[in-house]
């Protein structure tokens, strides 16, 4: 037979008080006396059967039986309280922050966006850039989380949103007299432009389609993809486009993909968001119009 759920006040007596590791601290916290606090966490020990604290000659520690408590408590102490302020209090006007890369961004979502606020005209949205690493503390600073990868991230949610094939692109002036069809040995002659941070560049490249190009680290280093396509556009040299990014570039011009060689990718990008994270209701229609989107 399931245990009756205790009263949430004990539970947040309970949470308060394993954060702070002290009754009094959790008492000025919630506004209560410290009296108020430690009996409702004898209550919710009693209702329990179990004894969630050591009490201490100063202060207080978690048995093992609180440290298996504590971490669902607080998660669902912080989910009530952010799914109550989303649509009762004032973050009904927060933006829906939303990060990205800025190849992706700018190639991708961009140009389909128009379409969301065209369904959703009264969701403000913020976009920010992945281009910096992460920090730890500020991880959870954006609703949604576009990244690139194989999808295996740990305690991350991945679904899926591009399929692509990997192959060179570049200026179409940089073919000016040359016949078609042409052959791979011509990369020996060009720069190859390079991107720091993917597992399938252009070393994997040359090696999956058993290319004899010997320099195949030589060339210029970027850190955004969106770089070594723009260089590419300017007539700067090769580089390895992806199918879904370079769509548009290629059906206007700008690019070609002059040799019949392409790869699948093994790495994609993915929406992301942890696991146990609650998606407010703007997230969650954000996350259904881009999962559409991908299939189109």
């Amino acid at each position: 037979m399931k245990k009756r759920l205790p009263p949430l006040n004990w539970l947040r007596s309970f949470e308060a008080s394993a954060r702070h590791q002290n009754f009094t601290s959790a008492a000025n916290e919630l506004n209560l006396t410290q009296a108020a606090i430690s009996q409702q966490v004898k209550n919710l020990e009693s209702q329990l059967g179990a004894v969630l604290f050591k009490r201490l000659p100063r202060g207080i520690e978690l048995t093992d039986a609180g440290l298996a408590y504590m971490p669902a408590v607080h998660e669902s102490i912080n989910r009530l309280s952010s799914i109550t302020d989303e649509l009762f209090g004032n973050s009904q006007n927060r933006p829906l922050i939303i990060r990205a890369s800025l190849v992706f961004f700018t190639t991708w979502l961009a140009p389909r966006v128009n379409r969301f606020y065209q369904e959703f005209p009264d969701i403000n949205i913020r976009f920010t850039s992945n281009i910096w690493r992460e920090d730890k503390d500020k991880k959870n600073e954006y609703d949604l989380d576009i990244r690139y990868g194989q999808g295996n991230w740990p305690d991350i949610k991945a679904e899926q949103l591009t399929w692509d094939e990997l192959f060179p692109v570049c200026s179409p002036n940089l073919l000016m007299g040359l016949s078609s069809p042409l052959s791979i040995d011509i990369l020996k002659e060009h720069t190859l432009l390079h991107v720091l941070g993917y597992e399938e560049g252009w070393g994997y490249w040359l090696n999956t389609v058993n290319s004899d190009k010997k320099s195949k680290h030589s060339g210029i280093q970027f850190d955004t993809l969106i770089s070594a396509l723009e260089m590419a556009k300017l007539g700067q040299g090769f580089a390895l486009g992806r199918t879904s990014l370079v769509k548009s570039m290629l059906e206007n011009g700008s690019l070609v993909a002059p040799f019949e060689e392409s790869i699948k990718t093994s790495e994609a990008f993915y929406l992301t968001y942890p696991n146990h994270q609650y998606l407010t209701p703007n997230a969650e229609k954000f996350r259904q119009w881009i999962l559409n989107e991908s299939k189109i």
